[in-house]
């Protein structure tokens, strides 16, 4: 008998219409499928606008003097670098050093700070790092979050707000109106394109919605979600990433401010500099559709295919996988999954847009 989902998007009804069965992710019924094509939904957020409902998210409020202290002590940022008005791409560590979760801090100003994360444990590690500290902290899923993601992105949002939304910079927020709605807009996104996301009330967000798909902006699934973030070389916790991984050997080191003071697994993470036993790659698979499996070299094994996919866009089955951290780009691999055996060269990242220039541009 399959648990009773403990979150709901008030957009479900809306996925139900599009052809979703809403599948469990994180606790909310999410539209991993709709009754369009995925590869349709691909090409909207590489050639004009896709949104995804990004609510399954955790949107946790943390609130108070200590907001910023006890941020500074759960993640591998320093805090004090991320002003209001700005948000960071940063690690949850374990006490191992390891991969707890990863997130996004934004500085709402004035000792209120909003953490986006995932399905790791942050939620339990920033209790610990509250205990005794004058700070308030609550999972807010009232708040939902729609992404909007394409070249066309801007010109859509920026007809629709009375405020410069071009003006925002990468990883920049601000409070505005849409179509006459109250929300946060954000900078950023998870396709490696040019995106927002919108951050709405339960009361606002089905019309915010409504209206975007009225102008033209393609509802997308997480299938499709999942080919554009491969693409892009972008991670998903529990997938990429998990409690036996340092930052160092998943390529988030640029998350870690070395110079910051204690943080939870500062020790250990520094301890662990240098002796990383894999190494996040990208994988091009020599196969006409997405591929799973083990991978190997002079027949020992040496790594894993994490995520995979099957890009009708770059004509390619990719990948992005662990290796054996000696394993250089350009090495020809043995994949071996059920039924097939080939090979797979390890690649950099990221597959789509190396330069980042639509995302960052």
């Amino acid at each position: 008998m399959t648990a009773p989902l403990s979150r709901t998007s008030v957009l479900a009804e809306r996925h139900r219409a599009l052809g979703s069965g809403l599948e469990d992710w994180n606790g909310m019924g999410t539209a991993w499928t709709y009754a369009t094509d995925p590869e349709a939904e691909h090409d909207a957020v590489r050639e004009a606008a896709g949104m995804f409902d990004m609510s399954p998210l955790k949107k946790v409020f943390v609130r108070g003097p200590e907001a910023a202290s006890v941020l500074d002590h759960l993640t591998t940022r320093d805090i004090s670098r991320i002003l209001p008005g700005r948000s960071a791409y940063l690690s949850v560590l374990t006490e191992a050093g390891t991969m707890a979760d990863d997130a996004i801090v934004s500085n709402n100003g004035g000792d209120d700070w909003m953490i986006v994360h995932g399905s790791g444990d942050t939620m339990a590690l920033l209790a610990a790092s509250a205990a005794g500290r004058d700070v308030t902290f609550a999972l807010d899923d009232d708040l939902h979050d729609i992404s909007v993601q394409g070249p066309n992105a801007l010109g859509l949002l920026d007809a629709a707000s009375p405020d410069d939304i071009g003006a925002l910079g990468y990883f920049q927020h601000k409070p505005t109106r849409l179509f006459g709605h109250p929300c946060r807009i954000s900078r950023t996104g998870y396709s490696g394109e040019r995106g927002y996301e919108i951050f709405a009330r339960a009361e606002v967000a089905g019309a915010i919605w409504d209206r975007l798909a009225e102008t033209g902006v393609m509802p997308c699934s997480f299938t499709a979600l999942d080919k554009v973030r491969i693409e892009a070389g972008l991670l998903f916790y529990g997938y990429d990433m998990t409690e036996a991984h340092t930052p160092w050997e998943v390529g988030l080191g640029f998350t870690v401010s070395q110079n910051k003071g204690a943080f939870r697994g500062r020790e250990a993470l520094m301890a662990a500099k240098g002796r990383e036993a894999i190494r996040n790659v990208g994988l091009i698979v020599d196969h006409g559709d997405m591929l799973a499996g083990t991978l190997a070299l002079a027949g020992e094994e040496v790594g894993v295919i994490n995520s995979p996919c099957w890009s009708h866009r770059m004509e390619k089955s990719l990948a992005l996988g662990h290796v054996r951290a000696d394993i250089a780009d350009g090495t020809v691999l043995e994949v071996i999954a059920d039924g097939v055996t080939t090979t797979a060269l390890v690649a950099p990242l990221p597959f789509h847009d190396p330069e980042k220039a639509r995302t960052h541009g």
